[in-house]
């Protein structure tokens, strides 16, 4: 089961989790200060060169592509820590922003598709 097998209204509120979780985490953070953003670009990089090879060689609720989006959740949580919500509007937000499916789909053409499946997997079997 994917991202788009999910009801129109759990997809709305994994958005509005995603965008109260955020701003929340925005403001009392200072904006989120306390990340070294410079690092956490270079790792999101390092990851999204890892994972492409996998687009449409492995499915996304696979072991191996499951074990990388623990560490896709671990980046992300340096931001803030996304509740299942947050984390599935995260994978949602990523193909409806242009600038971000755009920059994603540099790594794979697929990459979004392939992405928004495997973060809605990790999020339903290991986030609460």
């Amino acid at each position: 089961m994917g991202i788009k097998d999910a009801s129109a209204q759990t997809l709305d509120a994994c958005r509005n989790a995603m965008q109260t979780e955020q701003t929340r985490s925005l403001q009392a953070t200072n904006h989120w200060s306390h990340v070294d953003k410079a690092q956490a670009h270079a790792d999101w990089d390092a990851f999204y060169k890892v994972l492409a090879p996998l687009v449409g060689m492995q499915a996304p609720e696979s072991a191996e592509v499951q074990a990388l989006m623990a560490q896709h959740y671990a980046l992300a949580s340096r931001f803030y820590t996304p509740s299942r919500d947050a984390y599935i509007g995260m994978g949602l937000f990523y193909s409806e922003n242009p600038a971000m499916r755009d920059f994603h789909n540099t790594y794979h053409p697929q990459m979004v598709e392939f992405l928004g499946d495997a973060v809605y997997a990790y999020a339903m079997g290991n986030l609460g």
